[in-house]
């Protein structure tokens, strides 16, 4: 079953009061989902995937846009009735019930035709349990299932009704490292062996590279890039995706590009032909680096991680936004690792982003291949999402985390202000006329209260200052406050 999406957006009132802005949870969000193909929703927390999953499901319903499933618009139709299966992140099987009467329990609800015999039903749950290979835990209830064992219930259960569209969300977040990988892979088993169109939500990386047909990453409610999981890492869009992408993390760098030469602080490490003059952040994957006494980016090693066949060359660079350099290289360059090593860099592992769009900048080889990839994607029949207007930057979040900092300091130095005023007023009417003479009190209040400015008083006000210090303890007082609130 083919899945459309035509600019579905979904806002949510705001909560606050005091702002009262909307929050764009999707926005603008276009897509086509081929016909029998596991599809990864990917992005981090708050970014929209599992909003999206849930408007497909007709859970909730979107701002505007269109949903259909096919050719049939499913926008306004009751979730019962689009044919979907949904399994959530925390499986949501009913604990009195058996494994048997988890999986039967969604065709026990069927009406009209599509009502089935009971033998029927028990036909069709055992083939989708053994499927999922717990045929033998049927009688189990689900506190006597490990957690692998109850998130494969969970798939069954939606599968036994033979949905047009199977959607998971975040189904492998409860399960540890080694459960997860085992699951994932029945997932994608059991996707191939169904060829139901499946939707596979996720803030792991790692997950969505290794099931997914196609990925689709996400921030913000926006589409970020869309692909294969290979050429979505090989060719990443902006800077944001060749960052979410990769384990270990792309190295970032502040750069510029001079005569048509690519800059990484103060060092020439690439020839980049035809781009004009700019500021600029420079990728550089971990695999991307080559150990050469002749090369052209300095860095001072600070560790090596041996990882068996290769190493991990862990150094820092002036110019790194990461707070260190991770370079892997074979194993057998050891020998060659001092307390600085030089690398020349593979142009094919180093992206060039725009420093103020973050937008990729092609160069060199870069191009040709990159519109092979493009006509690669559109003969397969995908479809090459426009954006509308800028992409979220990775520089506006760091304005976003300090505004709320702000607000707090904000806040306290009012709340500081009224506290002072109160002080300010005591010693004024206890010794106005020493008040009067010192020049302290045409300051601000805060600088006034300021142990260290009181300290940096001119020498011919200090005796002043002293004077003043003992009423200024006496006003604070518990004792003088309340004599104070007597007059």
């Amino acid at each position: 079953m083919k899945v459309v999406l035509e600019h579905l957006t979904k806002i949510f009132p705001s909560r606050d009061k005091d702002q009262g802005s909307e929050v764009v949870a999707v926005n603008d969000f276009d897509l086509e989902i081929p016909d029998g193909k596991l599809i990864g929703l990917l992005g981090p927390s708050g970014c929209g995937k599992s909003t999206t999953l849930f408007m497909i499901s007709g859970l909730q319903a979107p701002t505007s846009g269109k949903i259909y499933f096919g050719e049939d618009d499913v926008t306004s139709l009751a979730p019962e009735n689009r044919g979907i299966g949904l399994v959530f992140q925390n499986y949501a099987l009913y604990p009195h019930m058996t494994v048997q009467q988890n999986i039967l329990f969604p065709l026990q609800n069927l009406k009209g035709e599509q009502r089935l015999s009971k033998e029927e039903m028990l036909q069709r749950a055992n083939e989708v349990a053994k499927l999922v290979q717990i045929d033998k835990l049927m009688n189990r209830k689900p506190s006597e299932l490990s957690g692998g064992q109850q998130q494969r219930v969970a798939i069954a259960r939606a599968l036994v009704k033979m949905p047009r569209v199977l959607l998971l969300d975040e189904p492998l977040s409860n399960l540890d490292a080694r459960l997860r990988l085992q699951t994932r892979e029945e997932i994608r088993r059991i996707q191939r062996d169904t060829q139901i169109t499946t939707i596979f939500v996720t803030h792991d990386q790692e997950e969505a590279m290794s099931i997914s047909d196609f990925i689709v990453v996400m921030k913000l409610g926006v589409i970020m890039q869309t692909g294969k999981p290979q050429w979505v890492y090989d060719d990443p869009a902006n800077l944001f995706v060749a960052k979410f992408l990769g384990t270990p993390p792309i190295n970032v760098f502040t750069g510029k590009i001079e005569n048509e030469m690519l800059y990484i602080g103060e060092e020439a490490v690439l020839e980049v032909k035809g781009i004009e003059d700019q500021e600029v952040y420079i990728g550089v994957r971990p695999e991307g680096f080559i150990l050469e006494a002749e090369g052209k980016l300095t860095c001072a090693v600070t560790g090596v991680d041996v990882m068996g066949r290769d190493v991990s060359v862990v150094s820092t660079n002036p110019a790194s936004l990461n707070p260190v350099v991770r370079s892997i290289i074979s194993s057998d360059e050891m020998g060659n690792i001092g307390t600085e090593v030089k690398f020349s860099l593979k142009e094919h592992k180093v992206f060039i982003f725009n420093k103020e769009t973050e937008e990729r900048v092609y160069f060199g080889k870069q191009v040709a291949a990159h519109e092979e990839m493009v006509e690669r994607m559109k003969a397969e029949g995908h479809t090459i999402r426009e954006h509308n207007g800028p992409l979220p930057r990775e520089a506006d979040d760091k304005v976003q985390e300090s505004r709320p900092v702000e607000e707090k300091k904000g806040f306290f130095a009012k709340l500081k202000g009224l506290f002072s005023k109160g002080k300010k007023k005591a010693p004024a009417e206890e010794t106005p006329a020493e008040t009067a003479e010192a020049p302290v009190e045409e300051t601000p209040v805060e600088e006034a209260q300021a142990p260290a400015e009181t300290a940096e008083a001119p020498k011919e006000t200090a005796s002043t200052s002293d004077a003043e210090a003992p009423s200024e303890q006496a006003a604070e007082a518990p004792g003088n406050t309340e004599s104070e609130a007597k007059e």
